[in-house]
């Protein structure tokens, strides 16, 4: 069976255009940090990802992780593995140079964690943690704290985990009950259990910085009234130096569906009552600090449904190559990629999963161009909001479609997609945790209309719905795009038209919209989908073509896109206009 090979040519191009088109080349901050980096950056990446990752993800997923005598095992390779991982800096890619990372833009770290994601989503599943729990300490954690804890995790010496979900607070954080008693040094003695805790043990490295979320005596009730605090598994001196074990106890792992590589545990905290943390932030402002990780979070399941999507594609366009059935005109015996119907399949998978991963480069190029700038400008705010706009549809609809084309990449191997010999199963059972984490698709899809449309009028759509018109317009005019650009043309139409008729309205029933939120997400997923797709051919136009082919199946995409899936999205619409009719009459 083939190995993951990163579609470098795709990554180029999407990584040069958003480079250009977030103007930047223009930012002195950036300077430096170009495409041509970005090229060497992915090449070695590539090299990585294809060589040592990928040949270990079905062992991962064969052997899965074992708890033994109240520790956790990792699969073999996973040690060596990871050691190579972290000596090579992959770790620091995108974390400050002065705690030893190596400081390159989002849109160049975008590319490369794609390519960890699909050759072994379950082995890196702790880069993602460290990335984002070093920016929650770098916003928000002491000079200290920082100095002790940073350089050890961006080098992965040690690694992070992230412990929220408690058994009575799932995707309700207001509900948990973990405790945080302050003791006369400043330091917390915390108590309590956590459930779902990616990576919260392991024989990686030496040490595991939990950032944990914990209630302080006399806090408010609810979400208000939530603290973060540092809790390593064992504890870290004034100087950085490992001290005493810090009763922070593994007490079992999940036997999943998928991911079994990941190491997904239960997690109690203070048993001997000598579990000791430090507050990371302001009491009482936890939620504030985990937003900044919940973004980072966000993004990157996003981009789990990209890389899955561009694996399952791989697997089965070889299969469909090699594996013949029927036959043609003629009489002769063909593979089954010609077959029109397993080509529809392969096409929906290519042009989706092609106009998703420039939909999340550009984001990246966006948060790079963002933090940049003048955080005052009226165009900055601009570029957040568009940012904020963005993330909820990019993470829902790109993991959603990552399980509808882990089905198709079955469908393809037909028969033997079924069974375990051939692996694939794996991509799917891989991929279902993917909606679910970081924010349900639900509560993603609420998020979207509640709180960024409805939350600012539809300003920041309402800008979107007229870049997506400006952008696709011209394409009118053009016979071999007039059809796709009508349909995309049509479809912005409805959205606007929505926003006045139903979606911005004062007295619309919020039970209702929280109904139809979904639906609403699906259809600007897919117009999302669609803008890309006429991005990337705007943008060639603007090149030099030195591969006919190439520009000729990404003119294939487009319109099969535009003209397979946007009716989709009119029929998603159209759930939205009947404003979730039903659902007040339904009695559980």
């Amino acid at each position: 069976m083939m190995t993951y090979q990163a579609p470098y040519k795709d990554m180029q191009l999407l990584v040069a255009q958003a480079y250009q088109q977030q103007g930047l080349d223009a930012l002195e901050s950036l300077d430096g940090f170009d495409p041509e980096l970005a090229n060497a950056v992915m090449e070695e990446a590539s090299k990585f990802a294809t060589g040592v990752l990928a040949p270990l993800n079905a062992v991962g997923d064969v052997q899965g992780c074992r708890f033994q005598d109240g520790k956790v095992i990792t699969p073999d390779g996973w040690q060596d593995a990871y050691q190579q991982f972290a000596e090579s800096g992959w770790i620091g890619l995108a974390l400050p140079e002065k705690f030893g990372g190596q400081g390159l833009p989002k849109y160049i770290a975008q590319p490369v964690n794609e390519m960890w994601l699909s050759a072994n989503l379950a082995f890196v599943m702790f880069q993602a943690l460290a990335q984002g729990g070093s920016e929650i300490l770098l916003n928000f954690a002491s000079e200290s704290i920082q100095q002790r804890y940073l350089p050890k995790i961006v080098s992965g010496e040690w690694t992070v985990a992230m412990a929220l979900t408690e058994p009575n607070a799932g995707s309700d954080l207001g509900a948990l009950n973990t405790k945080a008693i302050p003791q006369q040094d400043g330091t917390y003695k915390i108590k309590g259990q956590k459930i779902y805790i990616t990576y919260g043990d392991h024989d990686l490295t030496g040490n595991i910085a939990h950032l944990v979320l914990a209630r302080t005596p006399g806090a408010p009730a609810g979400s208000r009234g939530i603290s973060l605090f540092i809790v390593p598994k064992y504890r870290v001196s004034i100087d950085g130096e490992l001290g005493e074990f810090n009763d922070v106890h593994c007490t079992g792992i999940e036997h999943k569906m998928g991911l079994h590589g990941s190491p997904t545990c239960s997690i109690s905290y203070g048993d001997q009552d000598d579990c000791v943390g430090e507050l990371v932030g302001e009491r009482n402002q936890g939620l504030m600090a985990m937003f900044v990780l919940m973004n980072e979070a966000r993004l990157s399941c996003g981009l789990q449904g990209v890389a899955l999507g561009e694996l399952g594609y791989q697997r089965a366009l070889e299969y469909a190559q090699e594996r013949t059935q029927g036959t043609n005109s003629q009489g002769g015996k063909v593979a089954i990629v010609e077959h029109a119907d397993v080509k529809r399949m392969l096409l929906d998978m290519r042009s989706e999963t092609f106009a998703l991963r420039a939909l999340g480069y550009q984001i990246a190029a966006q948060i790079d161009a963002t933090e940049a700038a003048d955080d005052s400008s009226k165009n900055n705010q601009s570029k957040k909001d568009r940012v904020a706009l963005l993330t909820p549809i990019f993470k829902a609809f790109a993991t959603e479609r990552a399980n509808v084309m882990a089905g198709q990449v079955i469908q393809v191997f037909g028969g033997m997609g079924f069974v375990e010999e051939t692996g694939v199963a794996q991509i799917m059972r891989d991929a279902r945790i993917t909606t679910i984490y970081e924010g349900t698709t639900g509560i993603q899809a609420r998020d979207l209309l509640l709180r960024k449309v409805r939350g600012d009028q539809g300003k920041a759509l309402t800008e979107l719905l007229a870049e997506i018109t400006q952008l696709v317009r011209p394409f009118e005019s053009d016979e071999a795009f007039k059809a796709a650009a009508k349909e995309t043309i049509k479809t912005v139409d409805t959205v606007t038209s929505l926003l006045t008729t139903h979606l911005l309205k004062l007295d619309a029933n919020s039970v209702s919209l929280h109904g139809v939120s979904v639906p609403f997400l699906e259809a600007m997923g897919i117009l999302c989908c669609t803008w890309q797709l006429f991005n990337v051919l705007a943008y060639q136009r603007t090149q030099a073509c030195t591969d006919e082919s190439y520009w000729q199946n990404l003119t294939a995409m487009t319109k099969f896109y535009a003209a397979y899936r946007l009716p989709s999205a009119i029929a998603a619409l159209k759930v939205v206009e009947n404003a979730g009719q039903g659902l007040s009459e339904y009695e559980c």
